[in-house]
This record gives C-alpha cells, structure tokens and sequence, in this order.
C-alpha cells in the first residue's frame, strides 16, 4: 500500500473504533424494538391471521381491511400517524395523552408487523390438509382444540421462514424510527456524523453492524427450521434411542 495511503486509512480506522461503542448502545435500542414489536406482533398478528379465516364475514372483512390498510400503506407514514397525529386525536377528544418516541415506534411497528404476520398465519393455516381437520373432528376435538393441538403446531413449522424474513424485515425497518429522533443504530449514526463530519466511515459501520446482525439471526432461524424438521426430530429420537439402549 502506498504509504500516502496508510495515514487516511489509520484516520478511518480510528474514527470506526472511537464510534463503535455508541452504535452498540443503539444496537442494542434496535434489538429491543424488533424483539417486542415481533411478539406483540405475533400475538395480535395470529389472532387476526385467524380472523381472516372466521366463518363470519364482518369478522373477516374487518380483519381484511386491517391487513390491507398496514400493507398497503408506508410504515413511515405510520410512524408519523401514530407520533404526531395520535396524540393531537386523542387530546381533541378531550382527553389528556402523550406518547413517548419508543412507545410509539413501538405500536407503529408492532403494528406494522401484525399485518404481515396475519397473512404468514393465514397462509400457513389454509396450507394444512383439510383431512386432518375433519379427522379431529371425528375423534371429538373441539373447533378451539383441533386448531392448538393439530393444526397450528404443523402450520407453524411451516411459518418459520417467512417469519424469520419477517424479523430481519423489522431488524432493518427499525431505521425509519430515527425520523421521531429516537436513537436506535442509525439515529446513533446520523448523531455520530453530526459531530465528526465522517460521514462514510459512520455509515458503513452502521451498515456493518446490520448486516452482522441479520446474519447471526438467519442461521437462527435456519437452525430453529432444521430442529422442528419432523425428519431431523426422527433422526434425533434415534440417535437418543440407540444410546440409551447402548
């Protein structure tokens, strides 16, 4: 490497290492809000995935209309929506309400996310065989019971990953909370360059601990696909068997 080359890569190297501490704390930001968004995503997300199923049509047409209104719409506008115009709603109705930034990306992803996790559900429910429903119902399982103990358990195997592009989805969309001033990683960043005016080495850092961040949870989720395989459970149930035997 010329050395007119080395004095300007030190520098790079330097501000990368004095920056990193702050974007770990904002990494760390990043994670809680894809972690709870996910799960009260999860919650809310399976219940309407299974509104869209019900057999009455108000039911399903109101829970078509959420999915459709949460896909079809930008999150950062939902963001805004939810920060901004919440609160101004809710006070003209006469009542007092404040929303904190993480509170409020916290509903707007959470939000966000239920929507598409409704169609995983959806989709991963009507994907089961229509058999093995009439046949849990021929062994006198309930509506409620054959959707918990036959149903989902095989359904969900088959969710897994698109709920694992689901959650590296949210991992990254978390960026768009930064317009709130909330400092997950990227907002950290933006602060970061603000002050040092080192605006590629920042950014690329940024990008960096993403992109170690989705990698680390894809091989999860593929470790977690590959451990519910009814196959690989057998093969694991064999090899138990073999030792105790032994």
């Amino acid at each position: 490497m010329p050395l007119i080359f080395k004095p300007a890569v030190l520098q790079s190297f330097n501000v990368i290492r004095e920056a990193f501490p702050n974007l770990l704390v904002g990494a760390g930001v990043t994670l809680q809000l894809t972690a709870i968004a996910i799960v009260i995503g999860m919650i809310t997300g399976s219940l309407i995935g299974i509104a869209r199923l019900s057999s009455s049509r108000l039911v399903s047409l109101a829970a078509r209309c959420y999915v459709d209104f949460f896909r079809g719409t930008p999150l950062l506008v939902q963001i805004f929506m939810i920060y901004f115009g919440l609160p101004v709603l809710v006070r003209e109705a006469g009542l007092k309400f404040s929303l904190s930034q993480f509170a409020a990306a916290i509903l707007a992803l959470s939000l966000n996310s239920a929507a598409y996790i409704a169609e995983i559900v959806r989709a991963g429910i009507q994907s089961i065989e229509t058999g093995q429903r009439e046949a849990s119902e021929s062994l006198g399982l309930g509506t409620v019971q054959t959707m918990r103990y036959v149903i989902f358990p095989q359904a969900f195997r088959r969710m897994i990953p698109p709920l694992g592009n689901e959650f590296i989805s949210m991992l990254k969309d978390t960026s768009l909370v930064a317009v709130i001033g909330l400092e997950e990683l990227f907002r950290r960043g933006q602060i970061v360059v603000a002050s040092n005016y080192r605006a590629f080495e920042i950014y690329f850092s940024v990008a960096i601990v993403y992109l170690i961040m989705t990698l680390v949870f894809s091989q999860l989720f593929s470790w977690l696909e590959r451990w519910l395989n009814p196959v690989e459970q057998a093969k694991r149930k064999a090899i138990v068997s073999t030792v105790v035997r032994d």
